[in-house]
């Protein structure tokens, strides 16, 4: 008698959303339309702290400029999925002057189920 198998993969993620402070970078950055630094410097920012760390992305949102996110968290969900839930929950609590830093946690979990 064959064996069958079942298979589910499910992907957990976490915001963390609080003030700007020192050092700036973290997980991402949220960047308001007005923020005392725009897209340019947040992305020479990253380019300076973390060298090829991080992508700045500029983003069309009614309160939001952009957003700087860590590759790594690129090469772990979806970049479009990730940009999206961020500007979702971000967008929440951001304001057009706000520089929110952003630490994330993914968690992959798989599940299987084998029968004899």
């Amino acid at each position: 008698m064959a064996a069958s198998s079942t298979s589910s993969t499910k992907t957990e993620i976490t915001l963390r959303l609080s003030e700007f402070e020192m050092p700036p970078m973290q997980d991402a950055l949220i960047i308001g339309h007005k923020a005392p630094i725009g897209f340019e410097a947040a992305k020479r920012i990253a380019d300076i702290i973390s060298p090829n760390q991080y992508e700045a992305i500029k983003v069309q949102h009614p309160i939001i400029e952009a957003i700087v996110v860590r590759k790594s968290l690129m090469q772990m969900v979806d970049r479009d999925t990730l940009i999206s839930i961020i500007l979702e929950e971000g967008g929440k609590v951001a304001n057009e002057a706000t520089i929110l830093k952003v630490q994330l946690s993914i968690v992959l979990c798989v599940s299987k189920t084998v029968e004899p």
